[in-house]
């Protein structure tokens, strides 16, 4: 059987090949393909954690559960040490104040200083406000992950099993509009539980290992909060690009051959899906390959 994680490197190899060579929003460039797909079996225990570079399994989990705390600001990723958020705020502060600050002095001031972090450190209504307090047109908040884990318990046989980010009325107040935007979900007769997740874009070499782990991460405690087994994965990407400056690493990512996807498990189950902690994720076997740097485009 091919290694599954041959998907990922065959759609580095397109994007290399056959890719739109196009101007983006940041000015860095693109080369993009529309439409792409990759599906992973979690049945097993399997975690799709990329093993041609190392990734930061870790970050990517904290990532998700700050999502599923419905906050906004990136002082309390940073109290976790994730800085894969700093780059927007940082480059606003910069822009609005003409302070060429560090990253690492403007992170330090977030974390000291609490009026600060409230006036820089702030996304706006990203994933998470929208994922646990949508804003509804009645003035009411809505809790789109306990009504659909209320669902997946009540009524698995649904076909309305979905959250999503993509607010139109709060795009503008976003830091960075949602990438990955539809969460869909499916329960099998047997009672597996399979995702689907459609990112509308993908930072192919950066961003793509993360939202495997996330939404790998996510379907797991699901799952367990609605007393069922993980299934299937299913990650579609619409504009699925590698940044111009991240060309050279791609081309050394394919070069490189996959070994062994790591297993997880959780080690308890919290009383309900805002309980998980970084702690509660065991990861074996992860053996990468050496971590490739490259830039984050802003």
């Amino acid at each position: 059987m091919r290694h599954p994680e041959y998907q990922y490197l065959d759609l580095l190899e397109q994007v290399l090949e056959r890719g739109d060579e196009r101007k983006d929003r940041t000015g860095v460039g693109t080369r993009s393909i529309f439409g792409s797909m990759v599906r992973f079996d979690l049945s097993d225990g399997t975690m799709p954690i990329l093993t041609t570079k190392r990734v930061y399994w870790k970050t990517a989990i904290k990532e998700m559960l700050w999502f599923l705390t419905g906050k906004t600001n990136i002082q309390d990723l940073l109290r976790e040490n994730v800085k894969i958020w700093s780059d927007w705020p940082l480059a606003k502060y910069r822009a609005e104040t003409g302070d060429e600050i560090s990253q690492a002095d403007f992170e330090q001031q977030v974390l000291d200083d609490d009026a600060f972090a409230q006036r820089w450190g702030d996304l706006g209504p990203v994933y998470g406000k929208q994922w646990r307090r949508w804003r509804g047109a009645d003035g009411q908040d809505y809790d789109q992950i306990a009504d659909l884990i209320e669902t997946l318990r009540h009524n698995p046989a649904s076909r309305r099993m979905l959250f999503h980010g993509w607010n139109v009325a709060e795009l503008d107040s976003m830091a960075l509009p949602p990438c990955h935007m539809v969460y869909q979900y499916h329960v099998t007769s047997d009672g597996r539980l399979n995702c689907l997740l459609f990112q509308r874009s993908v930072d192919l070499l950066l961003g793509a290992a993360f939202n495997y782990v996330g939404a790998a991460a996510l379907q797991l405690m699901l799952a367990q909060q609605a007393g069922l087994r993980p299934g299937e994965l299913v990650w579609v990407g619409g504009d699925t690009h590698l940044y111009l400056n991240h060309i050279d690493q791609a081309r050394l990512q394919i070069a490189r051959e996959p070994r062994p996807l790591p297993k997880v498990s959780l080690l308890r189950k919290p009383d309900s899906i805002d309980g998980y902690r970084i702690e509660d994720f065991q990861i074996e076997g992860y053996a990468p390959h050496d971590a490739i740097k490259a830039d984050v485009a802003v």
